[in-house]
């Protein structure tokens, strides 16, 4: 994976651009990707999570827009947790531009759906699992996906139970691992760390992963351990103790999964 490689804002591809939200963490890494897209030529721009609440950051991402010769046009949540949607209300206010999600009092995205902003397409894949609401956005000019948290630039991410569900997880992966085959992706825009140049590889790694985990899940149950915090005492011992919290999540989910898959 990316583990050593440092990551920070700018721009990636010659139509996305990364500003980085202030809000380094152990389940945020570097921070939030606020992700800037404009067509070149264009003069409107879309902003996919604008992040925490933080003002500075956000008037960071308007003179990223500005310096461009753009506006916002439109801005994107790839899910409704604060590390990427805090700011979302206040930004459309500073921007007069709507904020488009799945629920929560959004303009509904609907999947498959295609979004034309001065020239730029993207198309909404619904991607839950980390969330009930967790959403991607394919942008075909860079054969590029933006993942929000399903897929992260470093690591593996939290099925956030009991909004998150492991079986729309897995299903989720094998759906971006189709966009891969097809070649419709071959970079991913995650919502924390570096883009992934290998969205093919990262993907069979997700999926590999999480099924070593769901068996060492199903060890642990079977060797005695009775409720979720004593099976991440032994499936996550290697993983800081900072995010056992966080695991422990994933291990409901993952207890739910085989519930109603015993034999998977």
């Amino acid at each position: 994976m990316t583990d050593s490689v440092p990551w920070a804002s700018g721009q990636v591809t010659e139509r996305v651009t990364c500003v980085l939200a202030p809000n380094p963490g152990p389940m945020t890494l570097d921070g939030t990707n606020t992700w800037v897209l404009l067509e070149p030529g264009s003069s409107e721009a879309v902003v996919v999570d604008p992040g925490p609440l933080d003002l500075a950051h956000l008037e960071a991402v308007l003179r990223l827009v500005e310096s461009k010769g753009a506006r916002v046009a439109l801005t994107l949540l790839t899910h409704h947790h604060a590390d990427h949607a805090e700011a979302a209300e206040h930004f459309g206010a500073m921007t007069a531009a709507p904020v488009r999600a799945l629920g929560a009092g959004h303009d509904d995205l609907g999947d498959g759906e295609t979004l034309t902003v001065g020239a730029l397409d993207l198309t909404v894949v619904t991607t839950p699992g980390h969330t009930a609401d967790s959403l991607s956005f394919l942008l075909p000019a860079e054969s590029a996906l933006l993942t929000g948290d399903t897929v992260l630039g470093r690591g593996t991410t939290v099925v956030a139970w009991p909004d998150g569900e492991l079986e729309a997880y897995l299903a989720s992966l094998e759906r971006i691992e189709r966009l891969t085959a097809s070649g419709e992706v071959a970079r991913i825009l995650p919502g924390h760390g570096p883009d992934l140049r290998d969205a093919a590889g990262v993907v069979t790694h997700y999926i590999e992963h999480r099924a070593e985990r769901l068996e060492q899940v199903r060890l642990a149950v079977a060797s005695g351990a009775t409720d979720p915090r004593a099976v991440v005492e032994l499936v996550y011992a290697d993983v800081p103790r900072e995010v056992w919290r966080a695991a422990e999540l994933s291990v409901r989910a993952q207890l739910d999964y085989l519930d109603t898959h015993p034999s998977t």
